[in-house]
């Protein structure tokens, strides 16, 4: 029987109305791993590859000019080092060791040979500092802009694999280094890109803003917290990188794990530069550091036993703690009112933050 235009109008899905992670829901929702290796397939930080005595982790991401990155104000070496950060941070994650990267690469013909090299410049500058290798990629046209696609690979011995699922009732719920300062120099840069483009004579107003465009244009992974935890003999019960704001990778970790969740505001580290932007801004900063994204700390979660070990770190917080699936996840407010968590994080589907 022919539908009628109504009835076909009802089932086009707007892609923007789902969002990235449903659109990924609905669209690898007939992929089962059939292969014994595949101890994880989608839905975590990476792919998870059975490899003998250790495990193979796989991630990749996709960097898009005008969506990802605006090439007005962003180095291109800076760009090269970022586009490796951001997937050696997913490694991370999974309590690994990255070890080689691939990069692709599309680019239009405005690029000159002489940019390229400074955009791999900053790819060099990332493997030697995190100590991987480039092993291939590949390179294309592009009818217009820029795109970069890196995928990383890296090792974990099977018992220390540490995925978003794992956590459990009353485990303390830990942050690495302070969150929102990338949020903040984006709005820092994106606003003097517009006083640029009503005067080109101007210059531009960053003496000021040194700590949170680095953390924009030129993010670390947190390699060293791995480390620390190592010495510490603390292994996560679950964890993820912020990459799209603490409300939206609390969620994840919550809905994997089948928990809730509390977090205290006063106990999220935010850097007095942070603070300043948002006051600047008229927002405050605890929005950034739960929406604002970009920040490639580790959230993770740890048995109470590891309290007195933590308590002191300077480089991690214990933020709050986590619940019954039935108490949902909360926000505890500075002055004692709890509040429904909501993720508002990057989303690039919903966004378009360049």
């Amino acid at each position: 029987m022919k539908k009628d235009k109504k009835q076909e109008d009802q089932n086009i899905i707007n892609i923007s109305e789902l969002g990235e992670f449903k659109l990924i829901d609905i669209l690898t929702a007939d992929f089962k791993p059939v292969l014994k290796s595949t101890i994880t397939a989608i839905g975590d930080d990476t792919a998870v590859i059975d490899c003998g005595d250790k495990a193979m982790l796989i991630t990749k991401d996709l960097l898009v000019e005008g969506i990802h990155f605006d090439i007005a104000y962003t180095p291109l070496k800076h760009l090269g080092y970022k586009s490796v950060v951001v997937n050696l941070s997913d490694i991370y994650a999974m309590n690994g060791t990255p070890t080689q990267i691939v990069v692709g690469i599309a680019i239009s013909s405005r690029y000159t040979v002489d940019a390229l090299k400074e955009f791999y410049e900053g790819i060099k500058l990332a493997c030697d500092k995190y100590k991987v290798d480039l092993v291939g990629g590949d390179t294309c046209s592009s009818a217009s802009g820029l795109f970069i696609s890196v995928t990383a690979v890296g090792t974990v011995d099977k018992d220390k694999i540490t995925y978003r699922k794992g956590a459990k009732k009353n485990d303390l719920i830990c942050v690495s280094g302070n969150l929102g300062a990338a949020y903040a120099g984006l709005l820092v840069l994106q606003r003097e890109k517009k006083v640029f483009m009503a005067n080109p004579n101007s210059q531009p107003d960053i003496e000021n803003y040194s700590y949170v465009l680095e953390r924009q244009l030129k993010p670390e992974a947190s390699k060293f917290i791995i480390e620390q935890l190592n010495e510490m003999s603390i292994l996560p019960t679950s964890m993820i990188d912020v990459s799209d704001g603490l409300a939206s990778e609390i969620m994840h970790i919550c809905k994997n794990s089948r928990t809730g969740a509390y977090l205290y505001e006063d106990k999220i580290p935010i850097d007095p530069e942070t603070i300043s932007v948002a006051e600047e801004f008229n927002i405050s900063p605890v929005t950034f550091a739960l929406s604002g994204g970009e920040d490639y700390e580790l959230l993770f979660t740890v048995g109470q036993e590891h309290f007195e070990k933590l308590q002191n770190n300077p480089y991690i917080k214990i933020i709050g703690y986590i619940t019954n699936v039935c108490d949902g996840l909360n926000i505890i407010t500075a002055d004692g009112k709890q509040i429904p968590l909501r993720a508002q994080g990057w989303d690039a589907f919903k966004n378009n933050r360049v």
